[in-house]
């Protein structure tokens, strides 16, 4: 059995309001390929093909709020990816908090975009250009 790259299961963010955050979320994921992939009362998780990204009120019952220095970015599979989550995002309530361009602070095959979520949460999607990265050195 081959394993699993990612050493992420999945991230959740609390809202105060599931159907607006659920409107958000369709419109900025479905720009990367992804999509609603289950649902609970209260919760919305996305993905390509397994719950990667969820979106819930909080189960303790008290307010969501926004972890100051959090964010969750996402693969894109190209800058115009990139390009249509920003505008998706702000179309549907988003801020802008870092319009798409390249980022040559992280890397010259670096090109995201950041945005505030409508509960305030940062989300970004990016595009990593595997065509220019350096070879990746494995132990």
């Amino acid at each position: 059995m081959e394993e699993n790259p990612s050493i992420l299961s999945h991230i959740s963010l609390g809202t105060n309001d599931i159907a607006k955050a659920a409107i958000f979320y369709d419109a900025a994921l479905k720009t990367v390929g992804a999509k609603r992939v289950m649902e609970f009362p209260g919760a919305i998780a996305y993905g390509k093909a397994f719950p990667e990204f969820w979106i819930q009120t909080p189960i303790d019952g008290e307010k969501a709020a926004v972890g100051n220095g959090t964010h969750v970015g996402f693969f894109a599979n190209s800058p115009s990816e990139v390009d249509a989550f920003y505008k998706a995002a702000l179309d549907q309530g988003g801020t802008c908090d870092g319009p798409p361009g390249p980022r040559p602070e992280y890397s010259d095959t670096y090109y995201g975009c950041f945005v505030r979520d409508p509960d305030g949460h940062k989300v970004e999607a990016m595009f990593w250009d595997m065509n220019k990265s350096p070879e990746v050195v494995h132990d």
